[in-house]
């Protein structure tokens, strides 16, 4: 696919550094994104950038922008994108072992991973799955389990958090314009960009009826949320944890609210816990905007460079 067969909304934000691929892995393809470094250089570091639980990789231009001179692969992972007819399971130990696959299939020994949102979790998972391919973890936003408040019961706060976004993966839309406007009612996305048309715009595919849906399937939400609480892969990566970390926190939530994803009885819980977490709070985002906005990536290249330099 050249960048004239993209979307337009695509092809106006991904700059010319990027190119589409398609990867073998477990069951099919999976579809990826990759940022060549500028210069060319055959031996440039490489991020693996992982978008979240209902995203795709096209959350990450403008951290390829923002590093020109680093090779960045984003896939979609299982369920999600243009490998939404990747078969489950899904699950965390699934995706972590997918982006193994993908970076055997690009030759590259070892990254920097910058998971966002679920995308942290699949980076820990990874890092203990496949320790010897990441050097460092970035975990924007994700990665540490989700704590239920006093009485609430995991599953409970899981559908409590995510439970707008399983409503919106069962509705059909008849046009790209009706699905941006309702994105654009979304309160976590009052700042619109270009990035944000490109985003919302690759998120839908054709149903049977000619109608237009979001890409990510239902079942692979519902398989990977009770996972974000206590999943037994997650668990066990962090006690394993032994890979230099960053925890980089948004002010505000989902919906552009307070308390955010992570309150602070859950950010001291977990550094406690991992007192070896580099933690930073990002300032003016919510966790969408923490990568698709500029001020929020300005704030996450520098954690991103110094993982690099490890």
């Amino acid at each position: 696919m050249t960048t004239s067969q993209m979307l337009p909304s695509l092809a106006a934000v991904v700059g010319d550094r990027y190119s589409p691929h398609q990867v073998q892995v477990r069951g099919g393809m999976m579809h990826v994104g990759v940022w060549e470094p500028a210069n060319g250089a055959a031996d440039a570091p490489t991020v693996l950038a992982i978008h979240g639980i209902t995203a795709s990789h096209v959350a990450w231009p403008l951290l390829a922008q923002a590093l020109p001179d680093v090779r960045l692969i984003a896939p979609d992972l299982r369920g999600r994108g243009r490998s939404r007819d990747l078969p489950a399971p899904y699950g965390m130990p699934s995706h972590a072992d997918d982006v193994a696959a993908v970076l055997d299939h690009f030759g590259v020994d070892q990254v920097v991973a910058v998971g966002h949102s679920m995308g942290g979790f699949v980076s820990l998972v990874l890092a203990d799955r496949h320790p010897h391919l990441a050097s460092a973890l970035v975990l924007v936003d994700g990665g540490l389990p989700l704590l239920p408040p006093e009485g609430v019961e995991p599953s409970d706060l899981s559908l409590a958090i995510l439970g707008p976004a399983a409503e919106r993966l069962a509705m059909t839309f008849p046009d790209h314009a009706a699905y941006r406007q309702m994105w654009r009612e979304h309160p976590a996305f009052a700042e619109w960009t270009d990035l944000t048309s490109a985003y919302v715009d690759f998120d839908l595919v054709a149903t049977e009826d000619g109608a237009l849906r979001p890409a990510t399937r239902v079942e692979a939400l519902e398989e990977d949320i009770r996972e974000l609480v206590d999943g037994d892969s997650l668990l066990r990566a962090l006690a394993n944890l032994r890979h230099p970390a960053s925890w980089l926190l948004a002010p505000r939530g989902l919906m552009d609210e307070v308390p955010p994803l992570y309150p602070e009885a859950a950010r001291l819980h977990w550094t406690a816990e991992h007192p070896g977490l580099e933690v930073a709070e990002i300032e003016g985002v919510n966790h969408y905007t923490i990568v698709m906005l500029q001020r929020g990536i300005d704030q996450v290249v520098p954690h991103v460079r110094r993982a690099l330099e490890r």
